[in-house]
């Protein structure tokens, strides 16, 4: 990661208008969007509790006795936490990322650009299923729950991946980042990385409770359409 965080991605900025600093989130506002992220957390993992349970018992079943995936993001103040997720690629995951890296130049490419592949091969079948329809994150209603995570907010993101924010950054760690947001009812794995940035600093920038309402609205309607899931 570069030293110097304040290096902002001066593309993005251009292709986007992203010169507005954030402003500082009201407390009316940010009063209103803690109770919702806490009662939302609690009756979302309470009335989903059976689709948990089930979940857990095929990916027990299906996955080498594994269920759970804790992967190490970055949150409010750049404190790092375990973003948890349903487990949905093989084990050594990790270990087999390396190798593909190490033997593929296009996939490095491909990685270096996205942080992801579009065919990746260390996905299991039904972790492509919860992917597909977005299930792995249902276990982030626990960060949520424990204040790591907000129902709201920008990609949680990796600290190599904070790099690519630039001057942006800042604006990211000011609020805890969300399970869902901008990104992911602008078209999630359809849009550039470079948008994705701009979706997170424009919302951090218009912060607002009934926007957030807004977002898990037709954050409620993606999913069930399927659109730009992974």
């Amino acid at each position: 990661m570069p030293a110097d965080m304040s290096a902002a991605p001066t593309h993005v900025e251009a292709a986007f208008g992203l010169t507005t600093a954030p402003r500082a989130m009201p407390l009316p506002t940010g009063i209103l969007k803690t109770t919702l992220d806490h009662c939302g957390a609690a009756i979302a993992l309470l009335l989903l509790s059976p689709v948990f349970a089930v979940i857990a018992l095929i990916s027990y079943l299906s996955q080498d006795g594994s269920i759970f995936f804790a992967h190490t993001r970055i949150g409010k103040g750049g404190k790092e936490f375990g973003c948890l997720k349903f487990r949905t690629m093989v084990p050594k995951a990790e270990e087999i990322l390396a190798q593909i890296l190490a033997s593929d130049p296009i996939a490095r490419e491909e990685w270096n650009t996205n942080f992801k592949f579009e065919h990746d091969p260390r996905i299991t079948r039904f972790g492509a299923f919860l992917r597909k329809t977005s299930l792995d994150e249902l276990p982030q209603f626990l960060n949520v729950l424990v204040g790591e995570m907000s129902l709201v907010g920008p990609r949680p993101i990796t600290r190599k991946e904070g790099a690519l924010y630039g001057r942006h950054f800042a604006a990211y760690k000011s609020i805890r980042p969300g399970i869902t947001g901008l990104w992911q009812i602008s078209g999630r794995s359809d849009t550039t990385y470079d948008q994705r940035v701009a979706l997170d600093v424009s919302y951090i920038r218009d912060l607002s409770f009934v926007r957030d309402v807004q977002i898990l609205f037709l954050t409620v309607l993606t999913v069930l359409l399927r659109r730009g899931a992974v």
